[in-house]
């Protein structure tokens, strides 16, 4: 099956860089979220992405008003019925997907294939609660999507060859490179990433180092480009507070209980760049540590 138009759930960090780099391949979009402002936003951020990549002469003006012309809006869930594929980039919350997918299942064409953006949650039982488990899959794509070159195929236990060929496509059509991965907690890149996170968190809690020491190190330790707590703040605590839930809960093993300061700071609403402070304190022109 040739895959044209494609749905995707979500205008937010995710959803609008998903329609962005579609769009850009030429695929029709058509992008729902459940408010106009999170649409607008969305679009605005798909705008302002596409005119840096202009000005960095990595594709045309022309080229930039096809793409976003490709692009429709939607407060209709509904409306993605009428798509090849559909992308959900909703918040990381299984009994939010799991509501969309109700709601969106009933009028979905039969070869529709539906996928998940999610970075952790079961394929499988995402996938039972629809009337299409053998063309359900996991689609994970990595922050920030105009610039990560990987997607995470990850197939359920119900997913047929097919529909796996299909994304594949696609991803290859992007430009972009596909790792298969088999549908346990946090597939892949998490599974390695958040216990990493979580342990720099540890070493902050039990005083071993400071943010500023701790993501230096990894830096010129290590040669990460950025540091474990900010690339945490980059990602969102309450992301990665959910992933290790996630693996805490599904692999019952107390080496991925989530940091209780990881936890705190959830509690008080420091999620981290997308509210202004995290680990470190982005009110100011420069980031200042938070401890």
């Amino acid at each position: 099956m040739e895959i044209q138009k494609i749905g995707v759930i979500g205008a937010g960090q995710m959803g609008n860089g998903i329609a962005h780099v579609l769009a850009m391949a030429g695929y029709n979009v058509l992008l729902n979220d459940i408010s106009q402002e999170a649409l607008d936003k969305g679009l605005d951020t798909v705008r302002k992405n596409m005119e840096r990549q202009v000005s960095r002469e990595k594709m045309t003006q022309e080229d930039m008003d096809s793409a976003l012309a490709r692009i429709s809006p939607t407060l209709t869930l509904t409306d993605l019925g009428q798509t090849d594929l559909v992308i959900e980039a909703a918040t990381e919350k299984e009994a939010v997907k799991t509501a969309i997918f109700q709601e969106l299942v009933p009028h979905l064409q039969e070869h529709t294939i539906l996928t998940s953006n999610t970075s952790s949650i079961s394929i499988t039982r995402l996938a039972s609660g629809t009337d299409r488990p053998e063309r359900f899959m996991g689609f994970h794509f990595m922050n920030p999507v105009p610039v990560m070159q990987l997607v995470e195929l990850i197939r359920g236990i119900a997913t047929d060859k097919p529909t796996y060929d299909a994304c594949l496509q696609v991803v290859e059509k992007l430009g972009k490179t596909a790792a298969s991965a088999e549908d346990f907690p946090a597939f892949i890149v998490n599974r390695i990433l958040m216990p990493m996170i979580n342990e720099a968190v540890y070493t902050l809690y039990e005083g071993v180092g400071t943010v500023k020491s701790i993501d230096q190190s990894m830096k010129l330790g290590a040669n990460h480009p950025m540091g474990p707590l900010e690339l945490a703040d980059f990602i969102g605590l309450d992301t990665c507070l959910a992933i290790m839930n996630v693996l805490h809960d599904g692999l019952a093993d107390t080496k991925y209980r989530p940091c209780p300061l990881l936890t705190k700071y959830v509690e008080a609403g420091w999620l981290g760049r997308k509210t202004g402070r995290g680990f470190y304190d982005y009110r100011r022109d420069e980031p200042v540590p938070t401890r």
